[in-house]
């Protein structure tokens, strides 16, 4: 049997790519990765996602799976217990229809509703970024609803959910750095579940360090004369 290659193609900085790094590292999947230089884009990256030419980019085999969310639900489809998986962890998304529906639902909230609103709080002033700002708090307050009181997202096991919220944490320093207010006064309960998702080794080895996020985004701040 053909040694299987998995490529990652990602920026260590990118609340995306961290989503695969800990999906990998929650199978135990030992993996290639390349950093990609976003200003200069690799020939491979090109190739494997023509259509947006993005990161993260997952190279199983020849064949390219693109979109963050998408690569999760690959990895945990693909490196299941009883498929060369190197851990007994339970699958990410639950095999329940509604509770995967779920998982889905929120994840897809996320990436609409505090991506955008958590770069416009290092990239605006005034009363864009108070608005800015206000949209994260927001929206993390839902979420610490749907979280509720439990240890995880989906209950008792960290899932696909956990996956798609918590590598943004490692941002959370920057966002109040930068806008001058602390996300713990608004959602203290999602604060103590992110302590506890960086508990795992999965997690901790894959997120990168706030002070490195924070120096990338000074970095932007710089390159694009944002005062």
């Amino acid at each position: 049997m053909a040694e299987e290659v998995i490529i990652l193609l990602d920026v260590h900085v990118s609340m995306f790519g961290m989503r695969a790094r800990v999906a990998l590292a929650e199978k135990g999947v030992q993996y290639e990765y390349r950093e990609e230089n976003l200003a200069a884009k690799s020939p491979l990256l090109r190739q494997m996602n023509p259509v947006h030419t993005k990161i993260p980019v997952l190279i199983h085999n020849g064949k390219p799976i693109c979109e963050s969310l998408i690569i999760v639900q690959y990895i945990d489809d693909v490196w299941r217990n009883d498929n060369n998986c190197n851990n007994n962890n339970p699958p990410l998304l639950s095999s329940d229809p509604y509770q995967r529906a779920q998982a889905r639902f929120w994840a897809d909230f996320i990436d609409k509703k505090i991506f955008d609103a958590g770069r416009r709080i290092w990239t605006k002033k005034g009363e864009e970024q108070e608005a800015a700002k206000k949209e994260v708090i927001d929206a993390l307050v839902l979420l610490e609803g749907e979280l509720g009181d439990k240890p995880y997202f989906g209950g008792d096991s960290f899932g696909f959910l956990d996956v798609a919220l918590i590598t943004y944490y490692c941002w959370f320093d920057t966002w109040e750095t930068c806008g001058d207010f602390k996300i713990e006064q608004h959602c203290p309960k999602l604060i103590v579940w992110a302590k506890k998702c960086m508990e795992r080794e999965s997690v901790s080895k894959s997120l990168a360090d706030p002070k490195e996020v924070y120096e990338f985004v000074l970095m932007l701040k710089k390159k694009y004369g944002i005062e």
